[in-house]
């Protein structure tokens, strides 16, 4: 009668279990990446209009961060887009405070200072037609209380 071999003992699996790269903050195909102040920004065309991924990191501030490298009082610029990570807040000339918490679609007009809340990224993605986008998606060229 043959003799029955036991099976080796299971090595004890490690402790540290490998970070999987999170997809969000990854290389984005097709897009040209480059540093606005301390944003990321990739940026790909879309038919007629850019597809863009903002990554705004923790304590950024558009007053503080921004305002150097652009020259204006306030963002000018219109975003209409998913803030899909984290959170941030809008303040308009007229002092209206608008606040945004992932998943959030949003529509910002021009003439904001806007900063990150919390200690995580704010992630957007957004469409815009560059310095069209305020007439090609409707929008207000100003802030007008109720149509956030």
């Amino acid at each position: 009668m043959a003799k029955k071999k036991k099976s080796p003992k299971p090595k004890p699996r490690s402790k540290t279990v490998a970070k999987k790269a999170d997809p969000l903050v990854g290389p984005v195909k097709g897009a040209t990446h480059r540093f606005l102040g301390r944003v990321r920004v990739d940026v790909g065309a879309a038919g007629g209009a850019r597809v863009k991924r903002m990554i705004y990191p923790p304590g950024f501030r558009w007053s503080k961060d921004m305002k150097p490298v652009v020259g204006t009082d306030l963002c000018m610029h219109a975003h209409v887009g998913f803030l899909v990570r984290g959170e941030i807040h809008i303040e308009y000339a007229d002092g209206c405070i608008v606040e945004h918490k992932a998943p959030h679609v949003m529509a910002i007009e021009p003439g904001h200072d806007g900063w990150v809340v919390g200690k995580e990224p704010a992630i957007v993605i957004e469409i815009d037609f560059e310095s069209d986008t305020i007439n090609r998606l409707g929008m207000p060229s100003e802030h007008q209380h109720g149509h956030v």
